[in-house]
């Protein structure tokens, strides 16, 4: 963004400083406080103002500690808040921010015909002719749109030296003035009224304290932004603030409550020549007021130009396109003093102080946002050299959010489905760009560390219930999904999952390489699935080797891993094999094991989940109805079901029923008793034959096993199942009890 910046960069701290302040007491102070304080009373403006700072120094401070963490160019807060949050979600409130900009140019001007007033009231009394403010203000406008368009920032710069010196003489003569009204003696005696119309009044006033953006929109026009910026806005706010509070003293110890209301320019009548220093002090605030908003706006549109914002790109490149070597932003300020030229036709002081307090509550609530998670997120590279607190910038961020909803509900939240309009329409145009992600990305990794640690030392998350979290190591990823749906239904709701793709080989720059290609297809094949499930790569010479690594992983839960998943194809007697080759390995870590029996049939969920419970299952029964019902809460299962089929002696057949309904009701699971079926086992009848029978059509069938079963019979427990579908043989660690 170099080519934005003004090559000559010519200005110091004082343009800042002026500019700020400016605008800061500007027209709100000398048109709209005596109305405040007429309407709520001393304290009640002195209230509007603690309020309002608790926005406006928290941004001043953000702003200031943004500022002094990156070289600073040309476009302002909008440049600091794209380069802290991406270009997407800079161009979203770099417009807002723009259009409060612009329409503060309006804003000014209006304010500015108000120095007429004696004008309008004479033509009103003497021919009975009510004279439309636009007769001053359109005309206004018009001259300053072609001074700014023919001389640019310089004018600006050199005219606010003057208008401050109007104004220090306006506020020196208000101050030493005397009105006719005796107000109340000692603080204690003024009043607050009129709470009813507290946040309305403080919508109206709000403008008068966000003259910091005006300062810091010159930025690509500065010497050393990094000093300018934050010496400049943070003493122009506190130095504002103790100006405001002094004139709401002056103006409830000068004026009755009722002149306040009737006379808009009460100041005039309590000032040392006050009918002559007031108005010409107004008219040079708001003039310059105007000046440094109609400076600024250009500067803001001019960079999302050249950020390629708008998805046009031959009005990117009439907005970003620069004036001569101080690249003035020419055709920038010609659309600003448009869009300027509509609202000062429109005219209403009030109505567009009530939009543009809107606008800016949404950038300083912006910026203090940046500085928090800044600050929570902990990045290294996040060095400023003026240093605010997290606190502060989480304070004002709150309390700016709350005004907006206070201020007006409908506006507030009208305001936000904007935002969020232009914020997906430009995201859509860029999908290359990185949006929200990119907020709370070091916020997310802070938040996660010191979970995982809370949890690994409290030790408290096996205390109450047990859930899983499963690990499942397998290098068929891409040609077996069906797996990776395993561990997503398991992980969906209720547990914790984290595959593994293994890339069998040596570590070497080959193997790496091919590691973080395959992760990449893992993330991507994770983002289209929708899944909770933590992916990685693991390089290791052997299947052995990288189950040993495996089972030795941290979960990222916080929790150990308590589950290992084993896949192979059914019928796949060398993958069967391997898998009981390793089996005691994983036992010797004290988990729960699955062994996934993968099937060419399709899933059928309808069918539902059958789980199959033999009388050498009192470990293994709990296990396989909690993976059940586990799994049936992923939408994939809305419209299944659960069936229990028992195995066990005649005699003990009705004792086995009462234990399984007791376990359901007891459990509150969502099994019907119309779908458990008791068996009674036959000599001559093997339970195969009856899983091969009554589970044929099933979604998922689970089969318990004991390891005995395995260190006798080996691969030949896990065949003979070769009527069913996919099928899952389950072996727990210890007895699961169902709460």
């Amino acid at each position: 963004m170099a080519e934005l910046t003004n090559k000559a960069r010519r200005f110091g701290t004082a343009p800042v400083f002026f500019s700020s302040i400016a605008t800061i007491l500007g027209a709100i102070l000398f048109l709209r406080f005596g109305f405040a304080t007429g309407t709520l009373g001393f304290w009640g403006v002195i209230l509007i103002i603690l309020v309002s700072h608790l926005v406006t120094i928290p941004a001043a401070m953000a702003l200031s500690e943004i500022a002094t963490n990156q070289r600073v160019e040309g476009g302002g807060v909008y440049y600091i808040i794209s380069r802290s949050f991406g270009l997407n979600i800079g161009a979203t409130i770099g417009i807002t921010l723009y259009l409060a900009q612009a329409i503060s140019v309006a804003f000014y001007v209006i304010a500015f015909t108000e120095t007429f007033e004696p004008f309008f009231s004479f033509i009103q009394n003497r021919y009975n002719i009510l004279v439309p403010r636009q007769v001053i203000s359109v005309p206004v406008m018009t001259a300053l749109s072609v001074i700014i368009l023919k001389r640019g920032a310089n004018l600006g710069i050199k005219a606010l030296y003057f208008v401050v010196a109007i104004l220090f003489i306006s506020l020196v003569s208000f101050f030493f003035g005397k009105g006719d009204y005796e107000g109340p003696v000692g603080l204690m005696n003024f009043t607050f009224r009129n709470q009813d119309d507290f946040f309305m009044v403080l919508a109206i006033i709000f403008p008068a304290f966000t003259g910091i953006t005006v300062g810091v929109g010159l930025s690509g026009d500065l010497k050393n932004p990094g000093k300018s910026i934050p010496l400049g806005i943070i003493s122009a706010t506190i130095i504002g603030m103790l100006v405001y509070l002094f004139v709401t003293w002056k103006l409830a110890s000068s004026a009755s409550p009722q002149d306040m209301l009737d006379d808009q320019l009460i100041m005039s009548r309590i000032a040392v020549m006050g009918p002559l220093i007031i108005p010409l002090g107004l008219a040079a605030s708001t003039i310059s007021s105007a000046l440094g908003s109609v400076l600024v706006a250009p500067r803001t549109l001019q960079a999302l130009g050249y950020d390629r914002s708008f998805p046009s790109r031959k009005l990117n490149y009439i907005l970003a396109k620069g004036r001569t070597e101080t690249n003035e932003p020419y055709n920038a300020a010609l659309i600003t003093c448009v869009v300027a030229m509509v609202f000062v036709i429109m005219g209403g002081l009030n109505m567009v102080a009530q939009v543009i307090t809107m606008f800016f509550m949404v950038s300083y609530s912006s910026l203090c946002l940046i500085s928090f998670l800044n600050h929570f997120g902990s990045d290294p590279s996040y060095r400023p050299l003026f240093k605010s607190r997290w606190y502060i910038s989480l304070a004002g961020f709150l309390a700016s959010i709350w005004l907006m909803l206070m201020i007006n509900l409908t506006a507030a939240i009208s305001a936000f489905i904007i935002i969020s309009i232009i914020y997906l329409s430009i995201s859509n145009h860029h999908k290359d760009r990185k949006g929200l992600e990119v907020i709370f990305q070091g916020a997310f990794f802070q938040l996660s560390r010191n979970i995982q640690v809370y949890l690994q030392k409290s030790k408290k998350i096996q205390i109450g219930s047990w859930r899983p979290a499963v690990v499942c190591v397998s290098k068929n990823t891409f040609n077996r999904p069906k797996p990776f749906e395993l561990i997503k239904w398991i992980s969906h709701r209720y547990g914790f999952a984290t595959y593994i793709h293994l890339i069998e080989g040596y570590f070497s720059k080959a193997t790496n390489q091919k590691s973080h290609e395959k992760l990449q297809k893992l993330i991507q094949l994770s983002e289209i699935e929708e899944s909770n499930v933590y992916v990685d790569t693991l390089i290791s010479p052997s299947y052995t080797s990288a189950i040993a690594q495996v089972i030795q992983l941290p979960s990222i839960s916080g929790m150990e891993n308590n589950m290992a998943l084993f896949e192979y194809e059914h019928g796949n007697s060398k993958e069967l094999c391997q898998i009981i080759d390793n089996y005691a390995l994983v036992k010797a870590g004290n988990f729960d094991v699955c062994i996934y029996a993968n099937s060419q049939k399709a899933i059928n969920f309808r069918q539902g989940i059958h789980v199959w419970i033999k009388p050498t299952d009192s470990e293994n029964a709990n296990l396989m109805i909690l993976i059940s019902y586990i799994i049936l809460g992923h939408p994939d299962w809305k419209k299944g079901f659960i069936k229990i089929f028992s195995l066990c002696k005649k005699d003990e057949k009705a004792r086995t029923w009462e234990e399984i309904v007791r376990l359901i009701q007891g459990g509150r699971l969502p099994i019907s008793l119309h779908n458990v079926e008791i068996i009674t086992m036959e000599e001559n009848i093997n339970p195969k034959t009856l899983i091969n029978e009554k589970s044929a059509n099933a979604g998922l069938t689970l089969i318990g096993f004991r390891e005995e079963m395995v260190k006798q019979l080996g691969e030949q427990f896990f065949q003979g199942y070769d009527n069913i579908g996919d099928a899952i043989f389950v072996n727990a660690n210890k007895y699961k009890e169902i709460k």
